[in-house]
């Protein structure tokens, strides 16, 4: 089973709303990039399933999303983003879970550099909330965050915590990863998990990016390869617009580039990992 952890789509005014979600965030889209086009791709490329990830630029209203995932239930779930900031935040969680049917949401605490805004003492009940409602948790954070998640990892044991685009690691830093040993420290906590994703940006060198395949060793190592999901980034064309690998070239990486991983290390990144967290087996064979 192949399943796409992290892939953006988003409409544009009327059908759904556009603008920050993060203190000085200026980058907006000029046009859709629609869940249809998403499936079109995922079908050309025998992708299963995948899991959409709100925009930093569709407002914390997360009704596309959402409405996409019920459109497609055996295809889609949704990750929304709630505000750390808001005082109701708790509300909001149960609103987009119960009502909408939303898996869980994507906290964005490297965008909070000031603040551990996780772990503010305001933010407890929205925790507790998410933990109850079986709420899947990923976070976008450098090495800096880390601690935050350590504490929410120990505190919520039952909750997946997924950590996008591997955290960040610098490849062209020092060869033991001082910088980076508190995100592989994370590997303590057995619910925190690593999207293998976004490898392109983090390496200096072609396809398949061979420098940052040391950085990948160290977290399959520290992790174990039950805890690595594939993630993407956009639909269809979109992607080489946003300077991502095509689909097609992201399935090459991991099947051909990355040569270090066996067959049932790749599956498992591949999409049964992911199918177990939000139970995409279930759904296809509903």
């Amino acid at each position: 089973m192949i399943v796409d952890t992290h892939v953006h789509i988003w409409e544009m005014p009327p059908i759904a709303p556009i603008g920050p979600t993060a203190p000085n965030w200026k980058s907006l889209p000029d046009e859709p990039a629609t869940a249809e086009e998403l499936l079109k791709d995922m079908d050309a490329n025998a992708v299963d399933a995948a899991v959409l990830v709100q925009t930093s630029w569709s407002t914390w209203d997360n009704g596309y999303v959402a409405d996409s995932a019920r459109r497609h239930p055996h295809r889609l779930v949704a990750m929304g983003l709630v505000d750390p900031l808001d005082e109701k935040n708790s509300e909001t969680v149960s609103y987009w879970m119960r009502e909408r049917g939303m898996a869980g949401f994507r906290f964005h605490p490297m965008y909070y550099p000031d603040e551990d805004v996780l772990t503010a003492r305001r933010n407890r009940k929205m925790w507790k909330t998410l933990a109850d409602s079986g709420a899947v948790v990923q976070v976008h954070m450098g090495p800096q965050q880390a601690k935050q998640v350590d504490a929410i990892a120990a505190e919520y044991r039952e909750m997946p915590i997924l950590l996008d685009h591997m955290s960040y690691p610098d490849v062209a830093g020092s060869p033991e990863y001082a910088a980076y040993r508190p995100v592989l420290h994370l590997a303590r906590h057995s619910n925190v998990y690593v999207k293998v994703s976004d490898a392109s940006h983090r390496s200096k060198q072609p396809f398949p990016f061979r420098d940052v395949h040391d950085v990948i060793r160290r977290i399959r190592d520290a992790f174990g390869a039950d805890r690595l999901l594939w993630g993407t980034g956009y639909p269809g064309r979109h992607r080489e617009k946003h300077g991502w690998l095509s689909l097609a070239d992201e399935l090459k990486l991991v099947r051909e580039g990355f040569d270090f991983l066996d067959d049932v290390e790749k599956s498992k990144l591949l999409g049964d990992n992911a199918a177990r967290i939000w139970k995409f087996t279930a759904l296809l064979s509903s």
